[in-house]
């Protein structure tokens, strides 16, 4: 484990140099003359070649998580803080104490063990892949797509866990009835295999608009603080925060002003057309939130312009898609921005180097995972803790 006392290069002055004609936040608050660092506070440096996927991280027990992903095969790696891989087993396909097929990724729940959500039930294995113990599902959970890795996990809440509701985009809505009673989140009770539909969306929200959106255009980030469940419904820029207890009401709404983020506001009617559900590559979104010390940590992907994203939609050749999808994401990074408890922006920059959608709270520590070298295979992996820093000009 390497510690690191500077700052990241990107560091972001408040209210002077941002790029371009970019408004960096509300001159007229509190917060003007205050700069916002970001800073790389220590790092984990793991020896592996290949193609893995960070699940998690816990600084307690000093352990990371992650998997190799494979068509045929997916194997479970143990890590330490200093970088060793400590094992590796495999409990998907023909194993007695098999999790099926994986519906989350994995948590780890204590100091020698973690927790695997998959199609079997909630499986507890310790660190040498011993299965601890088997809840099996209340009801069949729906099976379909997930994204998987760091920052796309459960978070804890009461004595179960938060999590997206993969079955409610199955079928899309047909109406705003069907807006109205879809459930975005789940609570999963691993005590008991129960899994409970939560939320709805609040009578402000954009999707309660009359509205058609494409699939999964709701999908949730989320985070659970101080009992208090803070969500950003997919591509709506704003944060909703409930009471983390039932039946949780609705506590506070916070818009996030979003600097040039071009998101999909719905269309009247479902269209076969691509241009209706191409909108799912090129719409703004947000991925993740978490609030940290009375801050909001917001990672966003801000959208295409209207001109990009009609050119998405052009009959190119393999080739020229290819360079055209490059330049996109050279164009259109994934950005972080940091707000206050009010909604104030504070900082909005791109985390170069770091996956920003990767980030994850453990312990009161921000982890995130550095970028692969697109160029370069390296024979190592890197996450990294970072910690705001932030200075203010007349103190």
């Amino acid at each position: 484990m390497n510690r690191l006392l500077y700052p990241f290069w990107m560091v972001l002055l408040l209210f002077s140099c941002d790029s371009g004609n970019r408004d960096t936040g509300n001159k007229d608050t509190a917060w003007s003359g205050t700069s916002v660092f970001f800073e790389k506070l220590d790092s984990i440096r793991i020896k592996y070649l290949g193609s893995p996927t960070f699940h998690d991280i816990d600084p307690v027990s000093k352990k990371v998580l992650f998997m190799e992903h494979k068509e045929t095969s997916q194997v479970i790696t143990v890590a330490d803080f200093e970088g060793s891989v400590l094992t590796s087993f495999s409990k998907w396909g023909d194993f007695p104490d098999t999790y099926g097929n994986l519906l989350a990724s994995l948590k780890i729940a204590g100091n020698d063990s973690f927790m695997v959500y998959g199609s079997k039930g909630f499986l507890t294995y310790n660190f040498d892949g011993e299965l601890q113990s088997l809840v099996k599902h209340t009801d069949n959970p729906y099976q379909g797509s997930t994204r998987i890795g760091l920052g796309f996990g459960m978070e804890p809440l009461g004595d179960g866990y938060l999590y997206i509701n993969t079955g409610s985009s199955v079928s899309l809505p047909n109406g705003g009835e069907d807006y109205a009673a879809l459930h975005p989140l789940v609570f999963l009770n691993p005590h008991t295999g129960e899994t409970k539909p939560l939320l709805h969306f609040p009578k402000s929200s954009i999707f309660l608009k009359g509205k058609y959106f494409f699939r999964n255009a709701w999908a949730p980030a989320f985070t659970v603080s101080e009992n208090k469940i803070a969500v950003v419904f997919g591509l709506e820029p704003r944060v909703y925060i409930f009471d983390g207890a039932a039946p949780h009401p609705l506590l506070e709404e916070i818009p996030l002003d979003l600097p040039d983020y071009r998101f999909s506001e719905g269309e009247n009617e479902y269209s076969s057309d691509v241009r209706f559900f191409g909108q799912a590559r090129t719409s703004g979104k947000i991925l993740n939130i978490k609030l940290i010390d009375k801050y909001i940590l917001v990672s966003y992907f801000p959208g295409f312009n209207s001109a990009d994203k009609e050119a998405s939609f052009a009959n190119l050749t393999p080739e020229e898609a290819i360079n055209f999808w490059k330049g996109m994401r050279e164009k259109y990074p994934y950005r972080m921005a940091v707000f206050d408890a009010s909604g104030n922006r504070l900082s909005d920059f791109e985390p170069k180097g770091l996956i920003a959608s990767s980030m994850v709270l453990r312990n009161g520590q921000i982890w995130m995972q550095e970028k692969p070298d697109e160029e370069v295979e390296r024979d190592y992996f890197r996450l990294f803790r970072v910690g705001l820093k932030i200075d203010r000009s007349d103190q």
